[in-house]
């Protein structure tokens, strides 16, 4: 299968300030892994009993699995997959808040540890405790011990550096956020908006994390005036603007993923060309649960079993990009050398992001994008 690093990052575009935009809109794409229809048709045709019918996984707009992944689940199972995908992380959480007197389906993946509260909290989903062959390794990522959300992987958020901008200009790369400050790199970063972009929130997270919340903004502040820019999403600040991404763009310092440098390993060679700077990340969990009302609620818990799957967990690095839960599985071996995770990300408590997320994003957007 061609890896194409846009399958996984450039439609995670709405997060909280588009939340109001989606609000009104019901109207969903659904897409069927074995036909077309609707979440309401498909939660119609839901059977009840765990042995067959519907199962319609609700989910973000990325979500991804190697071909022929899913059609050995139906087989196995006897269930039919169906999947909604309303949008971005952000989205979703939203639209499954507004449906949850009739759900979208049956069962959700894609609720990131931003929102795991929010989505907990409105009660849109049902306890559910897997005992799959990765459940144990997801216990240490749980959001709290309902048991409502079942990690399934999990990716850092950082800033990423093009090796040769730097080395051919003799200018050391930085290595900390605060180098982003030094007039050295002036007019060189370029991040993705907190209020339209997953891992543009979550680099937001990260500074709060590394100054606290009395201190974030004077960070941005500074930040913006060295020459940041902001791009609106993951492909635009990565494919355009940063010159490792491949479109020659003229900033060498990107927001990205610490999983991003292997893709950037030329044809023939041995390393990337670019690297994740480790001190800069926010650690980003996925995860997935059964929807409280579900049509098929068994069906649901299968799916959840199935995400936690060696085969499942050992897909989720070449088909999403972000490393799986389960310690059983091996990471692809570029992943090994060039993509380790950082050993100290930024952490904001859940609580903490749950009653401030939406101001830090509107103070955020004051500050940085006006």
């Amino acid at each position: 299968m061609a890896r194409t690093r846009a399958r996984r990052r450039a439609p995670r575009r709405t997060t909280t300030a588009g939340l109001a935009a989606v609000a009104g809109v019901l109207a969903l794409t659904a897409c069927s892994v074995t036909g077309s229809g609707s979440g309401s048709d498909a939660a119609s045709g839901s059977g009840t009993d765990g042995s067959g019918g519907t199962v319609t996984l609700v989910t973000h707009d990325s979500f991804h699995v190697s071909d022929g992944l899913l059609e050995q689940f139906e087989a196995e199972t006897g269930l039919t997959v169906k999947q909604v995908a309303p949008g971005d992380g952000g989205a979703l959480v939203n639209q499954l808040i507004l449906t949850k007197d009739a759900p979208l389906g049956d069962v959700v993946y894609g609720i990131d540890n931003t929102f795991a509260s929010r989505a907990i909290d409105e009660g849109v989903l049902e306890p559910y405790e897997s005992q799959a062959p990765a459940a144990a390794d997801a216990e240490q990522y749980a959001p709290d011990a309902s048991h409502s959300l079942t990690a399934v992987d999990m990716g850092d958020v950082c800033l990423n550096v093009d090796h040769a901008w730097f080395a051919e200009r003799g200018i050391a790369e930085p290595t900390s956020l605060q180098d982003l400050t030094d007039p050295q790199y002036k007019d060189l970063t370029v991040v993705t908006n907190a209020a339209t972009s997953s891992p543009g929130l979550a680099f937001l997270l990260a500074t709060v994390g590394a100054f606290g919340e009395d201190g974030w903004q004077q960070y941005w502040t500074d930040l913006t005036a060295n020459g940041l820019k902001v791009a609106e999403g993951w492909s635009d600040a990565y494919y355009t603007d940063f010159s490792g991404g491949g479109g020659g763009g003229p900033r060498p310092i990107a927001l990205s993923y610490a999983s991003s440098p292997p893709e950037t390993i030329p044809e023939g060679g041995g390393e990337p060309t670019t690297g994740a700077l480790l001190d800069t990340c926010f650690r980003q969990v996925e995860y997935a649960g059964v929807l409280a009302g579900a049509q098929n609620p068994e069906g649901a818990q299968q799916l959840v079993d199935w995400l936690l799957s060696d085969a499942v967990q050992a897909d989720i690095p070449g088909s999403m990009y972000m490393y799986p839960v389960s310690t059983a599985v091996d990471l692809p071996e570029a992943w090994a050398q060039w993509a380790p995770l950082s050993d100290a990300p930024y952490e904001v408590p859940l609580d903490d992001i749950a009653a401030n997320r939406d101001t830090w994003v509107r103070e955020w957007t004051d500050l940085v994008v006006g």
